[in-house]
């Protein structure tokens, strides 16, 4: 393949270099095409054809339906490590030693207690608040409460920062269930991992002592896992583009988390509990949903089902279909709204008309069915996919300014009204 990508407009010819990946994909690097061709520009609605950054987090290939962070095979990964592994390899590049990881770990915890005025913010919400808008409020808040910038030049600067949103974040997400469920809001201990912290901090009861359930735990760890990053998605591109302005880190995580409350993003495994509801109201009969997710006239669509960027098969899928099985299986639910996803899934993978169009259910599917087994309000889904979220952002943050990238700055071509005279309101 050649170096160089020739461009025509008009009589005119261009040259502009193309940048090779370690995984071989290919760029036009165009940064110079404005300033050379007077003012053409490249127009992509979504984004869909335009990279923004070079990064060596995170590599995603849907048609092949891989996924791998810093080099890591996500199946491995969900296997054979836990979240804090994960999240430490995704921030700082490589998995860590044992001794790299309890110092992380104990690093957290110490910083784990949150300012009791953050009560106070939470205090004024009121239960009706959606917990996604908690959330990106109460992480904004945080910086409130540290308000010295993150010295990104500074390696101590910025582990600092970093072990003090990881130890946080948990404590936001706990607290922001519990005020929706009227329960008091507690903190973990230090005598437990940091999924289990989390577990403790969002069910335990004011009356009885929490048990943990290793099934629930590791299905939980798995779930965060698999949603520690994801390339360049909507919220990831968000961080990044408000990080670029040199806003701090826990602003970019809050616009994040507004990125990731849309139902097109974050949202769709509430999407999908949602559509199980409708369907069990009106008799629960899954045949006559997948014949009318099957008739193009028909505006229902099946949620949970197939994936805008994995054209074969989401890998994150396979391996929380094994967990939610075995979640289901252990906590023995009674749920006709499980019954129901259940039916639809055995539909839909013996189904040609979905085979054949590789409409497999996908992670958000499976994640609903887990989070609803475990006791987590429909509202927190998206919560819970923040929470893993949180490393993937945070590293991306770290990245875009470490590589000193420039201030996003998107253009646009105009399609208004040309010069016009202003009109006096005595004459409109």
């Amino acid at each position: 393949m050649p170096d160089i990508a020739n461009l025509k407009i008009g009589d005119n010819s261009y040259e502009f270099p193309l940048i090779k990946g370690t995984e071989d994909e290919v760029a036009i690097d165009i940064k110079s095409l404005r300033g050379a061709t007077n003012g053409v520009i490249t127009i992509d609605p979504g984004f869909k054809n335009t990279g923004s950054c070079e990064s060596a987090i995170t590599f995603l290939d849907g048609e092949k339906g891989i996924l791998r962070y810093r080099g890591y095979p996500i199946e491995q990964l969900a296997e054979k490590a836990d979240f804090l592994e994960v999240a430490y390899a995704l921030i700082f590049g490589d998995l860590p030693t044992k001794e790299q990881l309890e110092k992380f770990h104990a690093d957290i915890k110490s910083k784990s207690v949150v300012d009791d005025d953050v009560k106070k913010i939470l205090d004024a919400f009121p239960k009706t608040a959606h917990p996604m808008g908690i959330l990106s409020s109460l992480t904004s808040a945080l910086t409130a409460f540290n308000p010295s910038s993150v010295n990104v030049d500074s390696e101590e600067d910025m582990y600092r920062a970093i072990v003090k949103i990881l130890g946080k974040f948990p404590v936001l997400v706990a607290w922001t269930m519990r005020k929706k469920q009227g329960l008091p809001l507690n903190y973990g201990s230090k005598s437990l991992g940091y999924v289990e912290n989390i577990m403790k901090m969002m069910f335990e009861q004011p009356n009885e002592d929490y048990e943990m359930n290793t099934i629930v735990k590791d299905a939980l760890d798995k779930l965060l896992i698999l949603h520690a990053d994801h390339e360049q998605n909507c919220s990831t591109s968000t961080v990044r583009i408000v990080g670029s302005s040199h806003a701090g880190l826990f602003a970019s995580l809050s616009a994040g988390i507004s990125a990731l409350w849309g139902p097109l993003h974050g949202g769709a495994n509430q999407a999908v509990l949602e559509m199980l509801e409708a369907i069990k109201e009106d008799g629960g009969d899954t045949k006559k949903y997948m014949a009318k997710a099957k008739d193009k006239s028909d505006p229902f669509r099946l949620m949970g089902f197939g994936h805008r960027v994995y054209k074969n098969f989401d890998p994150r899928a396979k391996i929380i279909k094994k967990a939610a099985d075995e979640v289901l299986n252990n906590l023995g639910v009674d749920d006709p709204i499980l019954e129901i996803a259940k039916g639809l899934e055995k539909e839909a993978l013996n189904d040609p008309y979905f085979v054949d169009r590789k409409l497999y259910p996908n992670v958000d599917f499976y994640s609903g069915i887990i989070y609803r087994a475990m006791g987590i309000p429909v509202e927190m889904f998206t919560v819970m996919f923040a929470l893993g979220r949180l490393p993937g952002w945070i590293a991306q943050w770290k990245e875009m300014r470490l590589n000193k990238e420039p201030i996003g700055r998107p253009r646009q071509i105009y399609t208004g009204e040309t010069e016009r005279s202003f009109t006096p309101i005595e004459n409109r």
